[in-house]
């Protein structure tokens, strides 16, 4: 069954919604690539272990929609 022209599976956002997630996958990219700059750098296992943790946290913050 469709609603006003969108499948039933469809999900929809607002701007300001769609913003927020733009801005949280580029707050995970950022992570992800600190962690890759700092294992270029030598970075510690304990610094390495720091920052993998931000990009745990930030993936798990992508899991939900607000």
């Amino acid at each position: 069954m469709q609603r006003g022209g969108l499948p039933e599976d469809a999900v929809v956002l607002s701007t300001a919604e769609l913003a927020d997630l733009q801005d949280r996958l580029f707050q995970l990219r950022c992570a992800a690539e600190d962690v890759a700059t700092a294992l270029d750098d030598g970075a510690t296992p304990a610094e390495l272990g720091i920052l993998a943790r931000r990009v745990s946290v930030g993936a798990k913050d992508l899991e939900r929609l607000r």
